[in-house]
């Protein structure tokens, strides 16, 4: 990982910040509000009185809904803009949540062991350097304390991703293919459930594609002891919808990780 790699990366999501935080905060993120963070939550232990820093915050919708579930949040993420638009919600309804311009795969400026746990949601398949941010995450927890994370499942959600498609246009099956290619690269697309004709730039997410056990021989190398997996499925009234019927019948969309410092 470089300066300059970290630099592209900021770049990205301070362009895609503005948009991003409007279409979060008017629930056109549907993956989030009825799979995602639904899933993440009923795989989290309680929060309720620890100290918890969220990597990855973005514009800070989940940092806010930890803090709303008891915990004493600390947010970071490499985006200026994101983190200004998190400060902005906080200051208009102050949760006790702290801010900061920080990249998860660099040293945070944090003291050792300062919190009782880190958690992500759906923000480390989009750094550069996830054996850094394990390193890192390490070194932020306390002794017993623990680190939870999502991802897109990289068993599924890989580079050469197509639905292979019946003649009414519903999914049967998900191809993959390029499992083991890392090559990054820069993946343009919006909110899916956005009114189809307003005219607005896509966003720019950088992908750093991994395998599996590039996540799970990260996470061990830093020390942690992995606890727990989790590839849930959407709930059967998701499952109504035909891009979570496809989730729930035909792949896994998600992983979620959970590990212990010993």
């Amino acid at each position: 990982m470089t300066d300059e790699m970290l630099q592209d990366v900021a770049a990205r999501w301070n362009g895609n910040a503005d948009q991003w935080t409007h279409d979060v905060r008017q629930g056109y993120d549907t993956y989030r509000e009825i799979f995602t963070f639904p899933a993440f939550v009923d795989f989290l232990p309680p929060l309720a009185g620890l100290d918890v820093i969220d990597f990855g915050c973005g514009e800070g919708t989940n940092t806010r809904r930890f803090a709303q579930m008891g915990a004493r949040m600390t947010g970071i993420d490499l985006s200026e803009r994101m983190i200004g638009h998190a400060r902005a919600a906080e200051e208009a309804h102050p949760l006790g949540i702290a801010y900061k311009v920080a990249s998860y795969s660099t040293d945070t400026g944090f003291p050792d062991a300062s919190f009782d746990a880190v958690v992500s949601t759906m923000a480390l398949m989009d750094g550069p350097d996830f054996g850094a941010a394990m390193r890192e995450a390490y070194r932020l927890v306390r002794p017993g304390g623990f680190l939870a994370f999502s991802v897109l499942h990289p068993c599924f959600i890989t580079p050469g991703l197509a639905w292979q498609k019946n003649e009414a246009g519903l999914a049967t099956a998900l191809c993959v293919s390029r499992y083991f290619d890392r090559t990054s690269f820069t993946e343009e697309w919006r909110f899916g459930s956005r009114p189809a004709d307003e005219e607005i730039r896509p966003f720019a997410v950088p992908r750093f594609p991994r395998t599996l056990s590039d996540y799970l021989n990260a996470i061990i190398a830093a020390g942690f002891r992995i606890s727990r997996i989790g590839e849930p499925q959407p709930d059967a009234e998701a499952g109504k919808t035909p891009r979570f019927a496809r989730w729930r019948d035909l792949a896994a969309f998600l992983l979620l990780v959970m590990a212990e410092r010993p």
